[in-house]
């Protein structure tokens, strides 16, 4: 659902003209130092990007599925290492927050994470709890007034940038599934806690990972989320779902990019006298990715549009981060290929997309997780 068309077209204009004037320019530069610019960070707080999700009334743009969805589209023209800074905080960082916190913990901390004057990580998987994020082991137990919580939690994007923690753990050792678990909002400085090294990835140079250790941090009980234990499974789940269309959308940014570099190289370059455009295989992969590009494109605006209308869309959702995140990865392996030899080096920067969208396939719920939701889903459905 869009509500005003002309504010998010104004939007989409700033947010076009950012990418194409600032974000693609730096694409090597972040490669190579790892790291993105303080003055495009700071120009992304500027531009409210991340606000994008937040509630006006905390600050934020407030955007509707559909409204997101689009600037992902945008933001997927680049490299994805510029949205993990800024999508971490506006989807999974923030939404367990807005989704079930008390309206203490929204007023004190989503204003904040709306001016990206805090940056948001969402801290769930752990060495031995990826797909099954319900056996997690992190523990927090009461004490008093405090939560004290132990435990390793790995592969957290931003975490050597984050302000706070959107923390599940543990709090019933007793209950060893999702029952047991709930979700706390913990401040980065919060003494127990310490950042692992840099993880050193196949891709997205410049968006950082790291382990997050907690032993025997002591956090207040006034953050656990919602007041309520036990609830923290369900949050996650919640969270999750709506990022799936969000990296869905973000999946069809990037195959965007990639299918415009190859078209437009395969127009440059000549072979045999002519561009290797005209050559009908050549053809055919351009519109197997054409096809593909487009359906998927149309999965994640129809399911958004659906989320906005309050339809549960788990199963639509999950079809999207599959079908999109495979698709992703068939146009980067098709555009290597357009692209030759020229493809496998770094010059052309398309072996840096192959190499950044492989992730795509594997968090917030691999490809085989995806089919798990869907089957499982229809199986339920179906017996109804």
């Amino acid at each position: 659902m869009i509500r005003d068309p002309e504010t998010l077209q104004a939007l989409l204009d700033s947010v076009e003209r950012f990418v194409r004037e600032r974000l693609v320019p730096a694409e090597a530069l972040v490669a190579e130092t790892d790291e993105i610019p303080q003055d495009i960070q700071r120009e992304m707080k500027e531009l409210g990007l991340f606000g994008l999700t937040i509630p006006e009334e905390y600050g934020g743009f407030g955007a509707t599925m559909e409204e997101e969805v689009m600037v992902m589209l945008a933001m997927g023209q680049t490299s994805p290492c510029f949205r993990s800074l800024f999508g971490t905080t506006v989807g999974i960082g923030s939404q367990g927050i807005l989704f079930d916190g008390t309206e203490a913990q929204k007023k004190k901390y989503l204003p904040r994470l709306a001016t990206g004057e805090l940056i948001a990580s969402f801290a769930l998987t752990e060495p031995e709890a990826g797909s099954d994020a319900a056996s997690l082991r992190t523990t927090a137990i009461r004490d008093g007034d405090h939560y004290v919580v132990n435990g390793t939690k790995r592969f957290i994007t931003n975490a050597p940038h984050a302000g706070l923690f959107t923390l599940m753990a543990r709090t019933n050792p007793e209950d060893k599934g999702a029952g047991g678990v709930s979700a706390f909002i913990v401040d980065a400085d919060t003494r127990g806690i310490t950042i692992g090294r840099k993880d050193r990835k196949m891709g997205q140079r410049g968006a950082h990972t790291a382990d997050v250790i907690f032993e025997n941090a002591r956090v207040p009980a006034s953050q656990l989320i919602g007041g309520r234990e036990g609830q923290g499974f369900k949050t996650a789940m919640k969270v999750l779902e709506k990022g799936r269309i969000h990296i869905a959308a973000i999946c069809v940014g990037v195959a965007e990019r990639m299918q415009r570099d190859a078209l437009n190289y395969a127009i440059e370059r000549k072979q045999f006298g002519q561009p290797i455009a005209e050559f009908q295989l050549v053809q055919a992969m351009l519109a197997d990715s054409q096809a593909e590009i487009y359906a998927a494109r149309c999965m994640v605006i129809d399911a958004a549009r659906r989320r906005d209308q309050g339809l549960n869309v788990s199963t639509e959702a999950s079809c999207c981060k599959m079908f999109a995140s495979e698709m992703c990865g068939r146009v980067a392996d098709r555009a290597v290929q357009i692209f030759g030899g020229s493809g496998y080096v770094a010059d052309h920067g398309i072996e840096r997309f192959y190499r950044d969208v492989r992730l795509f396939r594997l968090y917030e719920g691999t490809t085989q997780i995806q089919q798990i939701v869907i089957a499982r889903n229809l199986v339920r459905e179906a017996r109804r």
